[in-house]
């Protein structure tokens, strides 16, 4: 039997956590395709605590990315407006102090009362950061009067796993100044000489699991959770894994055996008729079924990484009794191809590159286990955030998602769009559930059009715009997807409207 004061007083909580103003867990990862997801159906990697987000909340099955590169992506979810409605085309972007592109959903919330902090890779222009209530730390190069994440990451590591000589079959890191033992497609073994880039480094990284860069992120963010507990607050999370230096530490190297992971179906694609074919031949490691199998390993030990840092993060809002009244958001800006159609890296418009995960699980007011078919971008977080917290939003590009998580209307539209600045290459995709049209922005443009019926062809192996024949046949259902891209940049008065109107598709 129930004592009436203990019901009054669990009654009176319920009340209290009812009428509190939400909090926002944001969870940010760099270079995470959505097929990397055991939840969506991957059977080699386990992602047991994503899938519980996903379980108890919602999952985008079709969740896109506004640019498939990092800060263009990431600014567009601080803000809800595309790459040129922030007038950030490229990563470099990310170093302009002047560039005035907000306010971000954190800025508006910061002016209502919420504690707003950033941990981690922060990859934006540095106004967007002002209002957080820590020193955000800049991703890579120093920012004038800014920390950077990166030394302070290394003094971390100074202090907690000190530098040591190397040993035999050792090289250095140049990201971490810590050894590692390279793998067979490692810039070291396919160049030897050369200082490999950040994103030609695969190995095995000699430092203990406790002291990598994303348990260092998360323990940031634990710590700052047990000081907003009285809320509210909105606390980002920005984990840097998958995205390279692709390097394992023990237990996560070879976790997932090189030998037992089978090729992306469409890694012996013929490019032919591909918009990136060129790009495909500049990238000859990327065609080796061992160099590839010995990457995804990598890729799938560092996703791994990434579930236990989370699971982390959910088990201490649990801990604080946070979990009930706080939105979070589990995204990546952008995916990795690691091999498929031959490729690596990003800045394309397949799947691979574009298709994102998007996690959200608000238990006050999100059902649990939503499966959301309609595509939506990673850019309508700004409205959605700010729709669920019970803050007004400013009309931007991006839209609500609340629509479509309960079943009212009007729902957005059936389509969204990806961007990506540059000549003689696809500018923009515009991508129904079961269509994607891939198109240069100029009428002189050299790049190569492409539609895909992802329905039946889910690899995206036929480009439907290449054989002549397939051109007259398909023109109709290219020009429909074109004309949801003429609305779009109506709606934000792109100044690009009339080269996409003028090009001839194919």
């Amino acid at each position: 039997m129930i004592h009436r004061r203990t019901f009054l007083g669990a009654v009176a909580a319920a009340r209290l956590v009812a009428e509190a103003k939400p909090n926002l867990l944001v969870i940010l990862t760099d270079q995470y395709r959505f097929s990397a997801l055991s939840c969506a159906g991957n059977g080699i990697v386990s992602t047991p605590n994503l899938d519980r987000l996903a379980r108890d909340g919602a999952m985008f099955e079709n969740a896109v990315t506004p640019c498939p590169v990092c800060v263009p992506a990431r600014t567009s979810i601080h803000t809800g407006k595309s790459m040129h409605g922030n007038q950030v085309t490229s990563n470099a972007a990310a170093t302009d102090t002047e560039l005035d592109c907000g306010p971000s959903f954190d800025n508006l919330l910061a002016g209502r009362g919420y504690r707003t902090e950033y941990y981690g890779k922060y990859h934006s222009p540095y106004k967007l950061a002002l209002t957080y209530k820590n020193k955000v730390a800049y991703a890579g190069a120093r920012v004038a009067g800014a920390p950077s994440e990166r030394q302070q990451y290394l003094a971390y590591l100074d202090k907690y796993s000190p530098a040591r000589p190397l040993k035999s079959g050792e090289v250095m890191n140049k990201d971490f100044q810590r050894p590692y033992i390279p793998a067979i497609l490692d810039g070291h073994q396919t160049d030897p000489g050369a200082e490999p880039s950040q994103g030609e480094v695969y190995g095995w990284l000699q430092i203990p699991k406790e002291h990598t860069h994303a348990a260092y992120t998360v323990d940031e963010a634990i710590h700052a959770l047990e000081g907003m507990a009285g809320g509210p607050f909105s606390l980002t999370c920005s984990i840097g894994p998958p995205h390279p230096p692709f390097l394992n530490v023990t237990p996560y190297w070879g976790m997932y055996p090189a030998g037992e992971i089978p090729l992306p179906k469409n890694f012996r694609h013929d490019m032919t008729w591909s918009p990136y074919r060129e790009r495909q031949l500049r990238m000859k490691k990327y065609q080796n079924p061992e160099n590839i199998r010995a990457g995804l390993s990598i890729y799938y030990g560092m996703v791994k990484e990434v579930d236990d840092q989370v699971g982390r993060l959910l088990k201490k809002l649990d801990d604080l009794g946070l979990a009930g009244n706080t939105m979070v958001v589990f995204t990546a800006d952008h995916g990795e191809m690691m091999g498929s159609h031959g490729m690596g890296s990003k800045m394309v418009f397949y799947e691979e590159s574009v298709h994102v995960p998007l996690l959200l699980r608000f238990p006050a007011k999100i059902k649990p286990a939503k499966r959301i078919v309609d595509p939506v971008s990673t850019m309508d977080l700004f409205a959605t955030v700010l729709d669920y917290l019970g803050a007004p939003a400013p009309q931007r590009e991006g839209y609500s998602l609340r629509p479509l998580l309960e079943g009212k209307k009007p729902t957005p539209p059936d389509f969204r769009v990806s961007e990506w600045a540059g000549n003689n290459v696809p500018n923009f995709m515009v991508r129904t559930r079961d269509w994607k049209l891939i198109m240069a922005q100029d009428p002189a443009s050299r790049a190569r059009d492409a539609l895909f019926n992802l329905k039946d062809d889910p690899f995206e192996m036929t480009n439907l715009l290449g054989e002549p024949g397939d051109r007259a046949k398909y023109r109709k259902q290219a020009d429909e997807l074109k004309d949801r891209l003429l609305a779009w940049l109506a709606r934000g008065a792109s100044p690009l409207a009339t080269g996409v109107r003028d090009r001839k598709l194919g």
